[in-house]
């Protein structure tokens, strides 16, 4: 298993250390709901080295992710970020990411854990149509870089303490270049996964534990506490966020998904992969579509239980659920037939044989006070 340049770390404070992605990462150090609610109301930090970076860079570089990628990343200015999806070529996604536009020739494509080699791959088919060589213009850095994820509303007042340049003001989906630390160029970045602020920051891996460190002597006066990634999967289910692997796979359609606005069909964003198929499915409408719920009867809704009409046929599967730590109830994401998506129309969660009921609501399901 590989590690992170902030296990040592996880292991001194006892958290409870998992297989995930072929790393061995903290899944809770004090509980999951605690840590969920830490991060609700004040501050937490996640490690999310695992994440793949990979960069693309040349005079070609924006037309290789115009193609494939499904948002418009012509859009993209200096220091801003996009989220977007690499289509499959069969309908599918290969993986959900993130695109960071250093200048007009570089960008920094983020990637989930588990798809960076099958992304790596992907990328690297079809890179030489582009004249961008893999290993060179595209480059796999996943191994070179850690990321902290600082997220809660006192996250950035956290940050601020131990960073050379103004980002108390910095808008959503942008990044600055700065000294972090006392480490030059690292990349803060105003996103995270979790819906309460906060900040990702990116080093490398021989800066990783200077800037632990530094993060948890400047958090002190706040209570800051590590989180596992137990709660970062709670707090984005209570956002609406999909995960990879459960919400959207290589099956699933950004439409289908619900990830439409990150599917444009502009001319400035002119072909991608699966570009006619998509505007296709987008003209004669999608069969089934992913909905969240919540649960009105008393249960907890798992990834795969069907959902049911009231007479018990089939019509969906559960693709994530829990238990909200914040409304205290069952709430989940479900692919369903589409006749079954509208808002308040009534589903029925099948739990070992027994049909609970459950009302289709539109996320976040939390929201921020």
């Amino acid at each position: 298993m590989k590690k992170t340049a902030f296990t040592r770390f996880h292991e001194e404070l006892g958290a409870k250390m998992v297989p995930f992605a072929g790393f061995t990462m903290p899944i809770e150090y004090q509980g999951i709901t605690a840590e969920h609610m830490q991060v609700r109301d004040n501050a937490g930090v996640f490690d999310v080295s695992h994440m793949g970076e990979i960069w693309v860079k040349g005079p070609n570089a924006l037309k290789f992710i115009q193609y494939v990628t499904s948002n418009d990343a012509s859009l993209l200015q200096d220091g801003k970020v996009q989220y977007t999806c690499f289509p499959n070529g069969r309908g599918g996604i290969v993986d959900d990411l993130l695109v960071y536009r250093i200048d007009d020739q570089t960008y920094l494509l983020v990637v989930n854990a588990a798809n960076t080699e099958k992304d790596w791959e992907h990328l690297s088919a079809h890179a030489p149509r582009f004249g961008i060589t893999p290993g060179k213009e595209l480059y796999n850095a996943s191994s070179e870089i850690c990321q902290l994820a600082i997220q809660g509303p006192n996250a950035l007042k956290i940050v601020q303490k131990i960073c050379d340049a103004h980002i108390m003001d910095m808008e959503y989906y942008t990044f600055r270049k700065c000294t972090v630390a006392g480490i030059p160029q690292a990349i803060v970045s105003i996103t995270g996964y979790t819906g309460s602020g906060g900040c990702e920051i990116y080093v490398a891996n021989q800066d990783g534990e200077k800037l632990w460190k530094a993060l948890f002597a400047a958090g002190k006066e706040y209570g800051l506490m590590p989180v596992g990634l137990g709660a970062r999967d709670t707090l984005r289910l209570e956002m609406g966020f999909c995960l990879y692997g459960n919400d959207i796979d290589d099956t699933t359609s950004p439409l289908e998904a619900g990830l439409g606005w990150i599917t444009k069909f502009s001319e400035t964003k002119g072909d991608f992969i699966d570009r006619t198929f998509l505007q296709e499915q987008k003209a004669r409408g999608v069969t089934r579509k992913l909905v969240g719920f919540k649960m009105i009867d008393k249960g907890v809704p798992r990834h795969e239980y069907p959902v049911c009409t009231a007479d018990g046929v089939e019509i969906g599967r559960v693709t994530s659920g829990n238990i909200s730590p914040v409304l205290k109830i069952g709430i989940g994401m479900a692919y369903v037939e589409t006749a079954f998506a509208g808002l308040e129309t009534e589903l029925f969660i099948k739990v070992r044989d027994r049909l609970l009921k459950a009302v289709v609501v539109r996320p976040p399901f939390y929201k921020k006070q």
